[in-house]
């Protein structure tokens, strides 16, 4: 199994995740020429993929979706609540799935868990292909034992790194965004992400991705080392996914 990173941040965000020769693509914040050339990136065609799942009905997840599925006759798995909110999936072929309730994807099984994000009913996924897992969280405003539960013995992570708790507190925000990415609703920051991936350590852990990091509140160096800390390791060991390239494929 290997997954890679089309970009991620508030701008668009898109991960492949392929088992075998089943290539899944989690969220398409891009429009349909900058996915086609980010997918071509990493060599492949739109064609190439068996479904899109999505997270949440926030723009730099879903924006994208519903032009890619329709021009490429792709399947689209999403919860109910986040399918209420979609305003761009007229004609494209629909799977509502249980935010709790693993399915999957020909050779590739996929683990939805519910996370705290001000949105209708946003999921993140745990993937699988029967040996190796890749756990993604995102888009949540703090953890919880669930989500531990869920990510507990995941091989390879992509933890979300939004912000650094100054750098928001002083930054150029409006006091009402600072609440919202703050907030139990919004985004996690540094610290959160550091503190959790301590509960998620382990020696079968061989690869950590920080991720959305906020190109205004945060920076990759402060990512790197909050979560470099807990992995006792050097600070450029840590992967960083970047907004305009997202990162290459890396193999579990």
């Amino acid at each position: 199994m290997r997954f890679a990173s089309l970009g991620s941040g508030s701008e668009g965000n898109g991960l492949v995740v392929e088992a075998g020769a089943t290539r899944v693509l989690m969220d398409c914040g891009f429009g349909l020429a900058e996915s086609t050339a980010r997918l071509a990136r990493l060599g492949l065609r739109p064609g190439d993929l068996a479904a899109i799942v999505v997270t949440h009905e926030h723009s730099d997840h879903i924006g994208g979706v519903g032009r890619l599925a329709r021009k490429y006759k792709l399947s689209v798995r999403l919860t109910a609540g986040t399918l209420a909110m979609a305003n761009d999936l007229a004609g494209v072929a629909v799977e509502v799935i249980d935010g709790h309730a693993a399915f999957a994807v020909d050779g590739l099984e996929i683990q939805p868990f519910p996370v705290p994000h001000d949105a209708r009913e946003p999921v993140q996924f745990v993937f699988g292909d029967g040996k190796h897992r890749l756990g993604v969280l995102t888009d949540a405003g703090c953890g919880t034992a669930h989500i531990e539960a869920t990510l507990a013995g995941v091989d390879a992570l992509v933890l979300e790194c939004n912000h650094d708790a100054v750098m928001l507190e002083n930054g150029p925000y409006p006091a009402s965004l600072k609440r919202r990415v703050g907030g139990r609703f919004g985004h996690l920051e540094n610290g959160q992400s550091a503190a959790l991936l301590g509960k998620l350590k382990h020696d079968r852990l061989r690869c950590v991705v920080a991720a959305h990091v906020s190109k205004k509140n945060n920076t990759a160096a402060l990512a790197r080392r909050a979560l470099a800390q807990v992995l006792d390791c050097a600070h450029d060991e840590v992967r960083v996914a970047c907004q305009a390239t997202g990162f290459d494929w890396i193999s579990v």
